[in-house]
């Protein structure tokens, strides 16, 4: 079982949707996606990074629950395509994150776009 969920876990989508909590929760820089993202999803990378969206929070406990990937699917619309989507918790609460593969014509994968669920501010202006 070990190995297999090994194999399963480094599929692209897991290992895009791993880096991007780790960036989007402030404990990767965001220059580590570099080669790894389209300008227009490094752009909004970019854009998101500084504000860490799935920063650490306070439990309701008093401890620091960090972002954990939960889930993450995909589906393939075409050939060297791929749109996946990540459940992260975020101690009690889930985010939703989706993001798009393009294979390149090097064989890399590279992430064209994301979007990550509404940001906590929405969520206390619309309980």
């Amino acid at each position: 079982m070990g190995a297999q969920r090994r194999a399963h876990e480094h599929r692209p989508h897991h290992w895009f949707a791993r880096q991007l909590v780790l960036t989007l929760s402030g404990q990767r820089p965001v220059h580590a996606l570099l080669g790894h993202a389209l300008p227009t999803a490094y752009d909004r990378l970019v854009e998101l990074a500084p504000h860490a969206p799935l920063r650490p929070v306070l439990g309701p406990d008093r401890r620091l629950a960090t972002p954990d990937l939960r889930d993450c699917g995909h589906c393939t619309p075409r050939r060297g395509v791929i749109e996946a989507f990540a459940r992260i918790a975020l101690g009690e609460r889930l985010r939703a994150l989706a993001f798009r593969l393009e294979l390149g014509d090097d064989h890399r994968w590279r992430c064209a776009a994301l979007d990550l669920g509404p940001t906590p501010s929405v969520w206390r202006a619309n309980p």
